[in-house]
Formats: structure tokens, sequence, C-alpha cells
């Protein structure tokens, strides 16, 4: 029942929203992207904090907001993790811990809205100026992102060039910000009179159209070496997204999981992960 009622709600959300739009269209479209923008989860637990707690903690600030980032301090080369959505640094635990056997120097931080850093919404853009803060400060010489996490790893390298970044390894990454949001589009059954507006209030807020942002377009100017991980059957973000970025990224490898899902989860992916550091 639970899951019937779960399934259920956004399509309510969606049926009253399309309502309102027949009367206030630019209403509901900034309350379809504020729903969008908005996270449910990802702020830090008990658990999480625990292990979160066994780093050194220091607060970068970007237009104001907070940036939590977390460092396990190493001798070897600087590794920069960026989770994705509804998500925080504790996700690379595992990684964290062998890397730290190996003294490599490793940095993670919560991305906006998420963790201990602040805000109240999320976006690739924003994350993407949180990730220039902390590659500006921690001088990273790979970095490795899942999700969104991934996508604007790619919008930060793509903008700043930052000459430092060695190595790129995007997980479980999309591609298409248009498909991302016509995914929620569907999922929330809008109709054209919010969709639109959605994509009015993108170009308002970023001056640009949502096709703009590609990870497979903005790849093409990234001169680093890449590693795409992407599983065959990810039903969050399709496989097709990672071909795209693979076919476009000079320079990269794409590995192929089966079974993993979206959240890669896998000591097999671990240990692709730490092979691409090594190499």
């Amino acid at each position: 029942m639970k899951k019937v009622i779960a399934k259920a709600v956004p399509k309510i959300i969606g049926s009253s929203l399309n309502m309102v739009s027949y009367v206030a269209p630019k209403y509901a479209s900034v309350k379809a992207l504020n729903l969008f923008a908005t996270p449910r989860q990802g702020r830090l637990n008990p658990t999480q904090e625990q292990f979160l707690n066994t780093a050194k903690q220091h607060t970068l600030r970007y237009n104001n907001l907070d940036i939590q980032t977390y460092l396990w301090e190493g001798s070897k080369e600087t590794v920069l993790f960026a989770h994705g959505w509804e998500s925080n640094s504790f996700r690379w635990k595992k990684l964290i811990k062998t890397l730290q056997a190996q003294d490599y120097n490793i940095v993670a931080l919560d991305g906006p809205a998420h963790g201990k850093s602040g805000g109240k919404q999320f976006n690739a853009i924003l994350y993407s100026e949180f990730i220039n803060v902390v590659a500006n400060h921690y001088q990273p010489d790979t970095i490795v992102g899942h999700s969104v996490g991934g996508m604007a790893s790619v919008f930060f390298q793509h903008n700043y060039q930052h000459s430092a970044l060695k190595k790129l390894a995007l997980l479980g990454a999309p591609s298409e910000f248009t498909n991302v949001f016509k995914n929620y589009v569907n999922m929330l059954g809008y109709n054209s009179r919010i969709e639109n507006g959605l994509n009015q209030l993108v170009f308002d807020r970023f001056n640009y159209e949502p096709s703009h942002f590609s990870s497979a377009k903005f790849a093409s100017k990234i001169n680093v070496e890449g590693l795409i991980i992407h599983d065959k059957h990810d039903e969050v973000i399709k496989y097709d997204e990672a071909e795209l970025i693979s076919s476009n990224f000079k320079n990269s490898t794409l590995i192929t999981t089966e079974g993993f899902g979206h959240g890669l989860r896998d000591n097999s992916v671990n240990e692709a992960i730490i092979n691409f550091i090594k190499s």
C-alpha cells in the first residue's frame, strides 16, 4: 500500500499544479521548479556524522552559502569526491577508507542543501561553483563525481579549466539537462504550460536554454583523462547518456556494469576507480 501511495503522490501534485497553471501559469511553474530543486533527503544522520568526524572539517563560502568540506590527510595525490542528489559525503566511506590506507590526500564536499552545506535548493550549476571554490582551496589531481555530482564536475572543469586537475571520473552521470528535466515533467505529469514555463525560468535564471547544459558538449572541451562508469540497466540515468558523454570526452574510457543500478555500489567499481587514480 505504501508503494502505491508513493507512486500516486507525484501525479497528484502534478495534477494540482496543472490546474493552477490555467489561472496562474508562472506561479505554477515556479512552484514546479522549486519542487524540482529542493531535496527531501541528504542531511547527515548520526551514523554518517560519526564517520565524517574522522576528517578535518573546514567550511568554505560561495555567495553567502557555506560549503562543508572534509579532509583526510595523506602524502600522495589529492582526490576530491562529489556526491549526487539526496546524498552527502558519507556515500564515499568505503573508497575513502581504502584510499586513506594507501596514504592519498582525500577531500569530499557536501553539495548545496546537502550534508552540512548551506542552501535550500540544489542544481548542477550551483554545485559546479561549489566545486570550483573547493578545487581552488585543495587543488585536487582527480575528481570523482556520482550522478549530478559528476555532471557538476564536468560543468566546473569546462568553465574554469582548472590547471591542477589531471583526471575526472564520472559515475552514473547524466549528459543532457533537457533529459533530466523531461523525466521530471513526465514523472509528475505536467502539462505543456508548466513545461514551457520551466524552460523559461531556466533561461531567465541562467541566461541559457536548458539544452545548453550538456555534459557531452562540455566534456568535448576538457583536456584531462576521463573514466566513465555506468550501469547498463540504470533506471535513473539511462545508459545512452554515458555513451554520449564517452563519444565526446577525448581520452576517456567507458566501463559498463550490469546489476549495480544507479548507485554503482560494488567492490569492482571501487577497484576500477582506484586503478584509475593510480594509473
